[in-house]
């Protein structure tokens, strides 16, 4: 697949893999791109394999993707 069909894939893989929207996995991947994440991929063809976006797709997110911060708890109203 060309470089651009391999960063569709990422993108489609991530709103597929957990239920984002396709907008945050755009940014996502548009990070990571930006970040020379894909820069090999670009320039070798044999690295843009279905297998590679799945386990890159991973990668992605789990880089990206940050969790909400734990809310803490309510303070007890003292009588």
């Amino acid at each position: 697949m060309t470089y651009e069909e391999y960063l569709d894939e990422v993108t489609t893989l991530i709103t597929e893999l957990y239920d984002i929207s396709d907008a945050a996995a755009i940014k996502y991947v548009m990070r990571a791109q930006a970040a020379d994440f894909f820069t090999l991929h670009d320039d070798d063809a044999e690295m843009r394999t279905q297998e590679r976006a799945e386990q890159d797709a991973r990668t992605v997110y789990a880089q990206q993707h940050k969790p909400p911060a734990p809310t803490p708890p309510k303070k007890e109203k003292r009588k």
